[in-house]
């Protein structure tokens, strides 16, 4: 294991509170193995103090989600790569903070960023799709979409985001306003990079994505699978064998099931002298 590695598997491990911006700029290290985190972590710590300036001693919700608003996506002028959506850039947080140009989750940690740092109280949501933000205060919620210069909606208005990526094909159900986690935010920040990379045929840069999905989620049978996938790809196939066993150990009746097994007869007669 590298040591960019270790220090992922050892920020994602812990009991507290996961550094998110810190987490995924170990990301992107293994991209940029030059990378410094703290110049970024300084930029993020600047937007905040920009923001606090501009906000005297006011705590109403749009206000608070306004200035924000402001300073990123006016004066600093982040935006989402609607044109490039699936460059791998827009999930490295250090391209994001350069260019400026960013996909809704990576703009939503610099969003969060922003605003814990001044006390807001923000979260994730893993709409699907699309990912969000949402202010959580006491006597009120909203949503925050960062990919659209910050637009706020009410909850009960979520159906209109979907209907806007599905075309009005899926129904708005509760569980799509669940609250995410950061360890949550973190499998999708490299979920999106797996399927980038399995779709480019960029098989050792999906593996990397996968085995840190696993340090984040170890028992995700769908992830061990997935990594016996590349495995096999690679040519590991005794490797690629021992995950696919586990996958079904986990999940005997999965729905693929019958397929993994015949892919475990292939790969042992590959093998075989």
């Amino acid at each position: 294991m590298t040591d960019v590695r270790r220090r992922f598997a050892s920020l994602v491990a812990t009991d507290g509170d996961i550094d998110l911006a810190r987490a995924a700029l170990l990301i992107a290290e293994e991209e940029y193995p030059q990378l410094t985190a703290e110049p970024y972590l300084h930029r993020l710590d600047l937007f905040a103090e920009m923001v606090k300036d501009r906000l005297a001693n006011e705590t109403a919700a749009p206000v608070l989600l306004g200035e924000i608003s402001k300073v990123l996506f006016q004066e600093e002028a982040f935006k989402g790569n609607a044109e490039a959506y699936y460059d791998p850039r827009n999930s490295f947080l250090n391209d994001v903070l350069d260019r400026h140009l960013g996909i809704p989750i990576t703009l939503g940690i610099i969003y969060m960023e922003v605003g814990w740092r001044l006390n807001v109280p923000l979260g994730g949501v893993n709409f699907p799709g699309h990912f969000l933000v949402r202010y959580e205060g006491e006597a009120l919620r909203l949503l925050v979409d960062p990919f659209q210069a910050g637009q706020v909606r009410f909850e009960d208005e979520a159906q209109e985001l979907l209907d806007r990526v599905y075309g009005g094909t899926v129904k708005l159900q509760d569980t799509y306003l669940r609250a995410a986690s950061k360890r949550d935010i973190l499998t999708r920040l490299l979920s999106n990079l797996k399927t980038i990379y399995l779709n480019t045929r960029d098989d050792e840069r999906a593996l990397a994505a996968v085995e840190r999905i696993l340090l984040i989620r170890p028992d995700s049978p769908e992830e061990v699978r997935d990594h016996g996938m590349i495995l096999a790809r690679r040519g590991l196939v005794d490797e690629a064998i021992a995950e696919f066993e586990h996958y079904l150990d986990v999940l005997p009746g999965a729905p693929d099931a019958t397929r993994v097994r015949m892919l475990i007869e292939e790969l042992a007669k590959e093998s075989s002298p």
